[in-house]
């Protein structure tokens, strides 16, 4: 548990300031899976799959995050 922690703040924290388009919502939403699989020993994988795809559908949902913007 204590690792799974660390791995997620290292990896969320760089995403911290770029969380208006979908795909570094994704990413972050599938890294945030992985760590919550890794923690109640599910499957990894569907973790991530779960994860980055509530992540990319969060551009549509009112969160308290910036606006997304479409990449150009």
């Amino acid at each position: 548990m204590r690792k799974s922690l660390i791995l997620f703040v290292l990896f969320t924290a760089p995403l911290a300031g770029c969380m208006q388009d979908p795909a570094s919502r994704g990413l972050a939403g599938a890294t945030a899976g992985v760590v919550l699989a890794d923690a109640t020993d599910s499957n990894v994988l569907t973790g991530a799959i779960i994860g980055g795809l509530a992540g990319a559908a969060s551009c549509g949902i009112e969160l308290g995050l910036p606006p997304c913007q479409p990449r150009y």
